[in-house]
């Protein structure tokens, strides 16, 4: 197998970038055997892509990992790493990525001894370290593909490390499967005023309560991680993950090393970090708007397949008020800052988003929960969600997560409410923008768009493995953590119900159960078990004052709301409250083929078989 590799290789020696293989030999009668894992370079190989020379220096025969058994991160980062090197050649500086990906032509010739086509190992099973300048990254290839990005100077010369090692966790369905891949470069000119170097360097820390843990995914488990070192990269769509776990087990946790593994039956909530930014879409026409091309599609952006939403992260202290429109042939423009990001008169440097649909502390009763308050909130996948709830029961379950003496451990400078409108918008905008799904190399054409949860159980996290449509095969056809790849590609078929596509993402933002949200007609309390008009305070909901959303806010549009200026995006529903139906509902649920992040429709307020919701939590001021 081997020599027939090496041979494709040579014949093909001046079109490879990086080969890198993973060969497991299985011996027949053992049932668990890992012999050896080879990666093999291609020495003296360069190649121009757009204007960066990428120029791989390989010292001796490549990397050369020997090692018996599948390997824990810690001594996987001791290999000795496969080295190469970016140069700009330009008369310009540049904005690059670097994505490692399936060799496609080495692939195609990649045979086994019974002649038969190379099976290929799951992206979970491919752990890597990326060193490149002074950002050190690692993570699984079920993250992203893109591996790292930034700016390049002229004549600058940046030194990358790659060490790549079998995930300790990968099972006998990795034996005599390989990978086979290469490293990809992307360059593109900078345009003037903006900044491309946006990942972790200007989002705001993520703020977290002493009864949070930090986490991330090893390609099969949630693991404790170190927050000062690769916690989240929002240019490669992993944004901060947090939980908390029960609190016989929080001491326990808290004093575990980074890679301990977090079991899910003792998670209670899990949590996604939207940092504060701003936003402006753009018009290709200057009529319509839609976003812009950039390089994420291959045609003008249309309501059908909106183009991306520019974002910039800023700090706590800013808070732009321009129009959110600009032209496409200009550079961004007229930013905005979500009215998410203030909690009544406190701006906020972020906000923690439940991760998927809420669930209660006893799931497996009648709607998940049904309509009471005796219950408490929980967060966490593959549970039946919390339905048939009234809206006023829901701002009640709401506060419980962050009131005095909550099961959770949250202190006084926490504060969890039902979602609002503007808070799901925030994250609407966030996922249609390069930090989201939008911007996930894995995903193209119409496979841009949150995939639909089609289960008519409503269990949270489950994914259709495509977008919404009107298909009645109902059920939880992949969970979230799924991550399929196919001979040709990762196709993320559970992942890409997040609004990242990745794992790190938000889930449920499509189909599953209707979410009711704070937004609200005019005070008019319909049935949702408040009096009437609304008393409770403001900063728990959005007012709308018509039902025309040109003008619902007060007779302007309603910016950054994810109302009109996102209207029939994906084709996603569109149906604004009024006085009979005063409260909105978001996403649509498992058998809506008009189901996405941008649908919005009306409701009484009332309990409804098919009606959840989402907790936010933001951090105040003590």
């Amino acid at each position: 197998m081997i020599n027939k590799i090496k041979r494709s290789l040579k014949n093909n020696k001046r079109k490879v970038i990086i080969i890198l293989f993973v060969l497991l030999i299985v011996i027949i009668g053992i049932s668990y055997a890992w012999l050896k894992m080879t990666v093999f370079g291609q020495k003296d190989v360069g190649i121009v892509v757009g204007n960066i020379d990428l120029v791989l220096n390989e010292p001796g025969e490549g990397i050369q990992l020997v090692n018996t058994i599948p390997t824990y991160d810690d001594e996987g980062k001791k290999e000795s790493p496969y080295t190469f090197s970016l140069k700009n050649e330009s008369k310009i500086d540049l904005y690059y990525t670097i994505s490692l990906v399936d060799d496609e032509e080495a692939l195609s010739n990649c045979r086994t001894t019974d002649g038969s086509a190379c099976k290929l190992l799951d992206p979970r099973d491919i752990r890597y370290e990326l060193k490149l300048g002074n950002k050190t990254f690692t993570g699984s290839l079920s993250d992203s593909s893109i591996i790292n990005y930034g700016v390049i100077g002229v004549d600058e010369i940046i030194n990358g490390e790659l060490r790549v090692w079998l995930n300790i966790n990968a099972t006998n369905e990795a034996m005599g499967k390989v990978f086979l891949g290469k490293l990809k470069a992307f360059a593109t000119q900078q345009i003037e005023g903006f900044d491309f170097q946006q990942g972790n360097d200007k989002v705001n820390v993520p703020e977290m309560d002493n009864n949070m843990i930090a986490v991330k995914h090893d390609g099969y488990n949630w693991v404790k991680t170190d927050v000062e070192n690769g916690w989240y990269n929002y240019r490669m769509g992993i944004w901060a993950n947090a939980i908390t776990v029960k609190s016989s087990k929080l001491a326990e946790y808290q004093s575990a090393p980074v890679g301990t593994e977090i079991k899910m039956d003792d998670v209670e909530t899990m949590w996604v970090w939207i940092p504060r930014y701003s936003y402006t879409i753009a018009s290709e026409n200057g009529t319509v708007y839609y976003g812009k091309k950039g390089v994420y599609l291959s045609n003008s952006p249309t309501k059908t397949l909106p183009g991306e939403i520019d974002v910039k992260f800023v700090d706590k202290n800013t808070k732009d008020r321009g129009t959110a429109k600009y032209l496409a042939t200009e550079q961004p423009k007229n930013w905005y800052t979500p009215d998410a990001f203030t909690f009544g008169n406190e701006e906020l440097s972020g906000i923690w988003v439940g991760k998927f649909e809420t669930s209660s502390s006893d799931p497996s009763i009648g709607n998940g929960g049904g309509n009471t308050t005796r219950l408490d909130p929980m967060i966490k996948p593959n549970v039946t969600s919390w339905r048939n709830i009234t809206v006023s029961n829901i701002y009640q379950v709401g506060l419980k997560l962050s009131a005095v003496g909550n099961r959770y451990g949250f202190s006084e400078n926490m504060n969890s409410h039902a979602m609002r409108n503007d808070e799901w918008g925030a994250v609407a905008y966030l996922s249609q923008s390069r930090y989201g799904k939008l911007g996930n190399e894995n995903f193209k054409g119409a496979n841009k768009e949150v995939y639909q949860n089609k289960s008519n159980s409503c269990i949270t996290g489950c994914s259709y493995g495509a977008p919404s449509n009107g298909n009645t095969d109902y059920g939880c056809q992949y969970e979230y953590d799924n991550n399929i790849r196919t001979e040709e590609v990762i196709v993320g078929k559970g992942v890409g119900a997040s609004t990242t596509g990745t794992i790190y993402g938000i889930y449920d933002m499509s189909g599953g159960a209707w979410e009711y949200v704070m937004g609200n007609y005019n005070d008019v309390s319909g049935s949702s078990g408040f009096s009437n008009p609304l008393t409770i305070d403001s900063k728990y909901y959005n007012k709308y004052t018509n039902n025309d959303v040109r003008v619902a806010c007060n007779g302007s549009e309603c910016l950054s709301h994810s109302l009109s200026e996102t209207s029939g995006w994906y084709n996603d529903y569109q149906n604004m409250v009024t006085e009979t139906y005063p409260w909105l509902v978001r996403g649509g649920s498992y058998a809506d083929g008009s189901a996405g992040v941008f649908h919005f429709n009306f409701a009484n307020g009332s309990v409804y078989v098919s009606g959840s919701f989402r907790l936010v939590m933001s951090v105040i001021s003590p």
